[in-house]
């Protein structure tokens, strides 16, 4: 869960510093705002039910996993785009096996069934 976490900041600031480079002067400064921003709002908005707070507005499990994909590649993209072809490899390679290693959310999500809670809490016993 914390690598999630990390992955959805480090998303953020990686469409902030797109948003820097790709305008000039004070589109700059918009950019690096509204980029992650907008990024955020859709990610904090479409949610599928139980995860983990309610849905402002609920969308379906393929619907979610697909806006997640959409972003995360965008964070790719952006640092492909901005020079850094090794980082941006990194970056997709460890999404990827987030996904893999999160395996029940994912297939939760892809089955368009509600999310009870990531297995891992049930592996370092914890409660869910």
């Amino acid at each position: 869960m914390i690598i999630r976490f990390l992955l959805e900041i480090l998303m953020l600031v990686i469409l902030g510093y797109r948003g820097w480079h790709f305008g000039e002067g004070w589109l700059s400064y918009v950019l690096v705002v509204a980029f992650p921003l907008t990024a955020a709002v859709l990610w904090g908005v479409f949610r599928i039910p139980n995860d983990p707070k309610p849905a402002p507005v609920a969308i379906p499990g393929v619907a979610r996993l697909l806006l997640e994909l959409l972003l995360f590649g965008a964070a790719v993209w952006s640092l492909l785009s901005l020079g850094y072809p090794r980082e941006s490899i990194v970056l997709a390679v460890v999404v990827v096996i987030h996904y893999a290693v999160s395996w029940d959310r994912t297939g939760v999500m892809l089955q368009n069934k509600p999310y009870n809670g990531f297995a891992g809490k049930k592996i370092l016993g914890m409660k869910p």
